[in-house]
């Protein structure tokens, strides 16, 4: 394997901040950063509460409707690697700020969409616009909270806002399409884009950034096509069968892809994916997490949006409202994460989370079509209560695990992954409930799956956590 080394240098225009105090200044930057996580987050759920509203107005059926949501997730992935490095070698302020205004105009991209192409089309340029937002906003919070506490905490804030973002955003999107219609949940991105713009570019400081800044298209184009192959096949899958040739041809022709990114990623000089990033088993282990958990809980938003509506006739304004409990959960359990972690360690603390979520979900498993509200309720706010619970100290303990200089590339990592997980589970249990006459079954199976992730992630961290803290 060939091991390249790259070298940063000190690069900070802003190394003064002239717009009043240091401290007001790095409050701004986060403020900044959660608008910037915040509305990605928004965007992944606001479109569940539309797709029914949307399916009647461009026409298709769960496939269709997937692909809106799956094209977002799949770009989101896919690019977010490369996003990452891009910050780390020309700077993350100058990156993030692209990201935001890119993504502010294909929001209104989506809006006019007159077909869904068009839409599906805005989409991917909404996620990979998505992809540019995150890791960078990472990078500038660790730029901004060097001291692990102070970051801990700030990645709390963070976290929560995107957190709370992402539960809204059914509620959002119901409110909005009742009262002016579908297009109206992504015009909504357009005053927190501009806020976003105007407050980085004011607030934040440019971070260091590398000398070298050539991009690793082999293993971009690779990592898209294995991912897009992968979610195809699993999409297409509920409606023509797992034994379908084209089905099959996709799934072959993702591994191969696969197999072909880990090869270029291994002899790059300068990969999008730094493989040596793997020999932190912390690093590893909080990766494989984010993983298992998005896979679990996008997967089951997107089944409940469909369930609300389509099984159970609740219009977009109540599918919002029953998200609700959800949405006030998640923000105290995000702010009391880090606290928690600082008493019994990160890593227990995740698993707590995880552990907590599953047994909400496994508190579902008993629901049929036309059950009660308030019959699950509680089990919706356990779920995302354990969500809350795990995400600030799995991105804190993540970033923790390497180098500031790596800290872009690091947040690309896992936020590649929690979106491909993201991707995976709107697949798989969208293929679940594509029949009409099988929802409640794929349903079913669908919490199943969810608790038995859930749990696995809660392993994979507790007991790998535990085996590095052990004694040689």
């Amino acid at each position: 394997m060939r091991v390249s080394t790259i070298k940063y240098e000190t690069y900070d225009d802003r190394a003064a901040t002239p717009h009043g105090s240091s401290r007001l200044a790095t409050s701004l930057t986060l403020a900044a950063m959660s608008l910037g996580y915040g509305v990605v987050q928004l965007d992944v759920t606001i479109v569940n509460t539309a797709l029914d509203a949307m399916g009647k107005t461009l026409g298709g059926g769960v496939a269709e409707l997937q692909w809106v949501v799956s094209a977002y997730t799949i770009a989101f992935a896919a690019f977010i690697l490369t996003a990452g490095a891009l910050g780390d070698r020309i700077g993350a302020k100058r990156v993030f700020m692209a990201g935001f205004a890119i993504f502010t105009a294909a929001s209104l991209a989506c809006a006019l969409s007159p077909n869904a192409i068009v839409l599906i089309a805005a989409r991917l340029v909404q996620g990979l616009a998505a992809a540019i937002l995150v890791p960078n906003s990472l990078a500038l919070l660790n730029h901004a909270y060097p001291d692990d506490r102070a970051r801990g905490r700030a990645v709390a804030v963070w976290a929560a806002g995107a957190s709370l973002a992402l539960t809204a955003g059914p509620f959002v999107g119901g409110a909005l399409i009742t009262l002016v219609g579908w297009r109206a949940i992504f015009l909504v991105n357009l005053p927190i884009g501009l806020a976003g713009l105007w407050l980085s570019w004011r607030y934040a400081s440019e971070t260091s950034r590398a000398r070298s800044r050539e991009i690793d298209l082999p293993g971009q184009l690779a990592a898209i096509g294995a991912l897009g192959a992968l979610a195809g096949a699993i999409i297409e899958a509920g409606a023509l069968g797992w034994s379908h040739p084209a089905v099959i041809a996709a799934l072959v022709g993702a591994a191969v892809l696969a197999v072909l990114f880990v090869w270029r990623e291994s002899r790059a000089v300068q990969p999008m994916l730094p493989l040596a990033l793997f020999s932190h088993r912390l690093f590893t282990l909080t990766t494989i997490v984010g993983l298992l958990v998005n896979i679990a809980i996008y997967g089951l938003i997107f089944v409940l949006s469909l369930y609300f509506q389509r099984i159970n006739g609740l219009s977009a304004w109540w599918t919002g409202l029953a998200f609700v409990p959800m949405m006030g959960a998640v923000l105290p359990v995000n702010l009391l994460a880090p606290r928690l972690a600082e008493r019994i360690g990160p890593c227990p603390t995740i698993v707590v989370g995880a552990c907590t979520s599953a047994l909400g979900c496994l508190g579902l498993v008993w629901i049929e079509a036309g059950t009660s509200y308030w019959a699950i309720f509680a089990q919706m706010i356990v779920i995302s209560g354990g969500l809350g619970l795990l995400v600030p100290p799995l991105t804190s303990t993540l970033l923790g695990s390497v180098e500031k200089a790596r800290s872009g590339i690091a947040a690309g990592v896992l936020n590649a992954t929690r979106q491909t997980g993201s991707v995976l589970g709107v697949a798989l249990f969208g293929s679940l409930v594509a029949s009409d006459d099988a929802f409640m079954t794929g349903f079913h199976q669908t919490l199943i799956i969810s608790a038995a992730v859930l749990l696995l992630a809660a392993g994979v961290i507790g007991f790998g956590a535990r085996a590095q803290a052990r004694p040689m």
